[in-house]
């Protein structure tokens, strides 16, 4: 039998992305940076770039089921080294584009069970995933897999919104509801929930003692704004602690400046730049799994949100990369990983 060593010495290279300095960025299908597709890689990935092309529990206006395609295509310009964070992501691990969960636009009931479907097949290859939504309803299913795997997780909530509202026109899964959903399952540990980039009007203080009494902290967009990234990062990192952590991100986080293709945006959000910069914050955190949600390019100007929501999903997936190589320098590779089947 081999060591953990001589088995990630036999490790094949990860697959990287198309060359942009050989076949230009406009060419070629476009999978999430240019990388591979799932088959491509023999159907073995470490970190699956998923779609959810869904949007049917949108409260004002619809359009996130084309987000992930967007977010696509705007990644092409996408380059295989981060500077920001010293690593090649896609040289540390492998990623692969695993195309579409096709879930019912008719049923919101069975489009959860379809996505939470795929998930628990992707997730049990060893595989983590990062999402393209799609709206913010398919994070309920995402984190029943992912507890499904890990357990309770932490979670770290970036939206204007605080989505822990009960129901909608009597609706219990809505994209407004699905953190109230994961309290109520107790697939979420209550003592690491974080919402960042909240602000705008709300139904009533009702919502903010409700949301309060389900464990989560709250660092509005005007505390980021006043305390500085550095210092909101070592907060959340602290809260974390080594948990299992789930980072959910609703692109209207960002204020419409930044971020005006998307279903219910509201002023006074994040800059493109404080997003970023508090994801980066987060190495070292145990990143299990990320979705990114609710880019509605319908009223996107020049792929403003795309692009934001394309470098969002980029770095993500460096921490989970870098997370990926540093487990297996230590002790080899992760029990089971690379194996990462189609969606269903």
């Amino acid at each position: 039998m081999s060591t953990p060593s001589e088995q990630y010495a036999e490790r094949p290279q990860p697959v990287g992305p198309l060359d942009s300095s050989r076949i230009p960025r406009y060419a070629g299908p476009a999978t999430f940076a240019r990388l591979p597709r799932l088959d491509e890689v023999g159907g073995k990935t470490d970190v699956a770039v998923v779609g959810v092309p869904f949007d049917s529990g949108v409260s004002y206006r619809p359009g996130a089921r084309f987000g992930g395609n967007a977010i696509r295509e705007a990644s092409r310009l996408l380059r295989p080294y981060n500077p920001a964070q010293d690593a090649s992501p896609f040289a540390l691990a492998q990623v692969a584009d695993a195309g579409d969960i096709a879930a019912n636009p008719f049923d919101i009931g069975e489009a959860v069970e379809t996505v939470q479907a795929a998930a628990d097949g992707i997730l049990d290859s060893g595989a983590r995933m990062m999402t393209l939504g799609g709206d913010h309803t398919v994070a309920l299913p995402l984190l029943r897999s992912v507890a499904r795997k890990h357990g309770p997780v932490a979670l770290l909530h970036f939206d204007a919104h605080l989505d822990t509202w009960d129901t909608y026109f009597g609706a219990a899964y809505t994209h407004g509801t699905p953190f109230r959903r994961a309290v109520e399952e107790g697939i979420l540990d209550t003592s690491a929930l974080s919402h960042v980039g909240t602000r705008g009007p709300l139904y009533g203080r009702k919502d903010l003692t409700d949301d309060e009494k389900m464990g989560f902290g709250i660092v509005t967009s005007a505390d980021v704004m006043r305390r500085g990234v550095d210092e909101v990062a070592q907060q959340l990192r602290e809260r974390i602690g080594d948990r299992p952590l789930y980072v959910s991100v609703d692109i209207d986080v960002l204020d419409p400046a930044h971020a005006p293709g998307t279903g219910t945006p509201e002023a006074g959000g994040l800059t493109s730049r404080e997003l970023l910069e508090i994801l980066r914050g987060l190495a070292g955190c145990h990143l299990v799994s990320a979705d990114l949600v609710e880019v509605a390019p319908a009223y996107d100007h020049a792929d403003i949100t795309s692009v934001a929501a394309s470098h969002t999903a980029y770095e993500l997936t460096t921490l989970m990369t870098r997370q990926i190589a540093e487990a297996r320098e230590r002790s080899g590779p992760e029990s089971g990983s690379g194996r990462a089947g189609p969606p269903g």
